[in-house]
């Protein structure tokens, strides 16, 4: 009787570790099928890369490691942060949009995905279609910022200023397509002005030579330039807000300094590659949300002259919304101002 009672006992355990190990087995091949084998379960398990695809040390790039600490800690991996730079940041967008769909490589962008399918004829991705959105990351003001020494004392006096030297004022960018291009092209349609351009690879060289006395002026991110104007390094015309920064309560807004029209901000947000399990996507928006309510990152962006976005914002949702009313709203601007990149 008690041997009888012994191998029921066994043969039940026996049953039950069959159980678990087909429901291990489950989890490890069934959600992965057609996305690269990728599931939520045990993601993540070795180092995940957050792709930039603008110079290291620029806003973009700023943004990312601030965040990249925090979300690691929540997903229990190491973020390495990666900078693929060239062609207004397509050529990063356009690596990981062919990488793997495991959550592994993830981008972090801005403005300029919602831009460049108008810029470039050969692009090489579609921004909805070959992308998983992740989560709006931060709305980042834009600055009008000149070479210390620049003649001109306020915003009007800058438009009355570049209207009369046109062919010989310089405007600063990052590159074609990048931030501080459009914000460019916004000011020169707002003040009804053509200007010279000087095309830099990244914000960091454009805004070193700005310091350095080389270009006139540019529009650059709070991220990059609040450091510079607060030391007096380059000379600060006005935010392209509705509200002043409050790391900058000095500077008026481009409305308040007599052009309305001249208003932008960089939204950032994340990026996987199409395909990539929803279950991994949740997890990296959920790490997202957790870096955002950081108040070592909420502290470091009020610094830079930004906040992060409301936590509805840093949903795989709010973010597709947002890239899909932008590239609208951008095709139409970058149609009428005429500039295609090579």
């Amino acid at each position: 009787m008690r041997t009888s009672s012994r191998h029921r006992v066994a043969a039940r355990m026996m049953a039950a570790i069959g159980v678990v190990s087909l429901m291990a087995a489950c989890s490890g091949n069934g959600a992965g099928s057609g996305n690269g084998g990728a599931t939520g379960g045990g993601y993540p398990d070795k180092n995940i890369t957050f792709v930039v695809p603008f110079s290291a040390g620029g806003p973009t790039d700023t943004v990312t490691r601030m965040i990249a600490e925090p979300m690691a800690a929540k997903l229990g991996a190491k973020i390495v942060v990666q900078n693929v730079e060239g062609a207004g940041g397509t050529v990063g967008a356009g690596e990981v949009a062919r990488a793997q769909p495991d959550g592994y490589t993830v981008l972090m962008h801005h403005i300029g995905m919602s831009t460049a399918p108008a810029l470039y004829k050969d692009l090489g991705y579609k921004p909805l279609e070959d992308f998983g959105t992740v989560g709006l990351v931060t709305e980042v003001p834009m600055t009008v910022v000149a070479r210390k020494d620049f003649a001109p004392a306020t915003l009007q006096d800058l438009v009355a200023h570049v209207k009369a030297n046109a062919g010989k004022v310089t405007l600063a960018n990052a590159g074609i397509g990048a931030a501080s291009h459009l914000c460019g092209l916004l000011f020169q349609s707002a003040a009804g002005v053509k200007l010279q351009e000087v095309p830099y690879e990244g914000t960091g060289p454009a805004l070193t030579d700005l310091v350095g006395g080389q270009v006139d002026f540019m529009c650059d991110q709070t991220t990059n330039t609040s450091g510079q104007i607060s030391a007096g390094e380059v000379k600060a015309y006005a935010v392209t807000t509705p509200e002043r920064v409050k790391s900058l309560p000095d500077v008026p807004t481009t409305a308040e300094a007599g052009l309305p029209k001249l208003q932008v901000s960089v939204w950032h947000g994340l990026y996987v590659p199409a395909g990539t399990p929803q279950e991994v996507v949740q997890k990296l928006s959920e790490a997202l949300k957790a870096a955002l309510a950081d108040r070592a990152v909420v502290d470091q962006m009020a610094k830079l002259g930004t906040t992060p976005v409301p936590a509805e914002d840093a949903t795989p949702q709010a973010h597709r919304d947002k890239l899909q009313e932008q590239l609208g709203t951008w095709a139409k601007v970058i149609a009428d101002a005429g500039v295609k990149a090579s």
